[in-house]
């Protein structure tokens, strides 16, 4: 399955700009059904990238606007609204910024809520990470920015405000902290390494602050470690970096380079490797790269706020193909403001817009819609 998901290494297309195919779905319509036999959600649109006569490589699989999208709705409740035409409603985003996700739990970081949303498919709940009033973490998250999860389900939040990383189990509760105002200027993002013992906390400086880096610390102890990067534009130096990740496929740390408009890439020990893209309107390059997700086959998903897609990359910077495009209608599939991204351990792609406020979720074609994790209400199959 992850060959043909995950592996577009091996048909790479051409950097050619691919059309989105929407169709818009009448309030009395059935509800049309993917190839592997549904996915699509009511009222929302059936996309696929790219779109015909391309053979397909992702569907839009469902949109996650708030808890109504999750949490089944009680028969009393469902009736009522039969009669009175009401819409259904439940908690939405209010500004949603980053997603991180384990096993089917979707975490987004809600800066306008000042906590991790929580959108757990498989089991149909809907709760709250973060609002504070735990021993040690009596304040809460204040600005929560950048996600990442452990091999275990275990949540690192990166406070903005706060200028901390805050760690939480999959259910919310509060294990510890580490950094401070002493250690960060503007602190934006955190990455875990695959076997959860460290930590890269993405410093992005400012335009009055020479230090724009990477600092690593001991994941448990919060010992820190070692810096990787300094402000310039030369190999291994950053300018503005605003996100991080650790592939479990190569072990290297890619990092979203936004003031250069690159992505480069460190050995852990902070070794520069390579960097890959530019400033430019052409694909391949960036304009407002913002964050970076990798697939277990390790092909890079950048998000890109000034194009209104994600761009996927092979691992040594080779361009696959653009997921979305820009557009002003709150449609699923276009962006105004796209600016955190996730993949599971299935493949599933995860795109958040802050502007529209919603989480829109794409299957690999060759991943059925009854298997992996993400499966609303759970899986019949899981993949592996």
């Amino acid at each position: 399955m992850k060959k043909l998901a995950h592996g577009l290494a091996g048909k790479p297309s051409k950097p050619v700009l691919y059309f989105v195919l929407s169709l818009a779905l009448a309030a009395c319509a059935p509800i049309p059904e993917g190839p592997e036999g549904g996915g699509i959600q009511e009222s929302e649109v059936d996309t696929v990238f790219p779109p015909p006569p391309a053979e397909p490589r992702f569907y839009l699989e469902r949109v996650l606007r708030s808890s109504a999208d999750v949490v089944e709705e009680e028969e009393e409740s469902s009736f009522k609204r039969a009669i009175t035409g009401e819409a259904r409603r439940g908690e939405g985003l209010g500004k949603p910024y980053s997603v991180a996700v384990f096993q089917g739990r979707v975490f987004v970081g809600d800066t306008a809520g000042h906590s991790i949303k929580v959108f757990d498919l498989p089991g149909r709940r809907f709760y709250k990470i973060g609002e504070g009033g735990e021993e040690g973490d009596r304040e809460g998250l204040q600005l929560p920015l950048g996600l990442d999860v452990d091999r275990v389900g275990n949540i690192y939040v990166c406070d903005g405000n706060a200028k901390i990383i805050k760690v939480y189990t999959k259910d919310g509760k509060f294990l510890r902290k580490l950094g401070g105002p002493e250690w960060f200027s503007r602190p934006s993002s955190v990455a875990v390494d695959p076997d959860g013992t460290q930590i890269y906390v993405v410093d992005i400086g400012g335009t009055s602050s020479n230090e724009h880096r990477i600092r690593v610390f001991d994941a448990h102890s919060g010992q820190h470690l070692r810096d990787i990067g300094k402000r310039g534009s030369g190999e291994g130096e950053l300018n503005l970096p605003r996100d991080a990740q650790v592939s479990a496929k190569d072990g290297l740390l890619y990092v979203v380079d936004s003031g250069n408009f690159r992505v480069e890439v460190f050995q852990r020990d902070g070794k520069f490797v390579r960097a890959f893209g530019g400033l430019g309107l052409q694909m391949g390059q960036f304009s407002r790269p913002k964050e970076v997700a990798i697939d277990p086959s390790g092909n890079l998903y950048v998000v890109d706020a000034g194009f209104g897609n994600s761009q996927i990359f092979t691992a040594d910077g080779q361009l696959l193909l653009p997921l979305g495009s820009r557009g002003p209608g709150d449609r699923p599939g276009h962006y105004m403001l796209p600016s955190g991204i996730a993949v599971d351990e299935d493949g599933r792609v995860y795109i958040v817009d802050q502007y529209f406020r919603r989480v829109d979720v794409y299957r690999p074609a060759a991943l059925k819609a009854d298997q992996g994790f993400a499966v609303l209400g759970g899986a019949k199959a899981v993949a592996k």
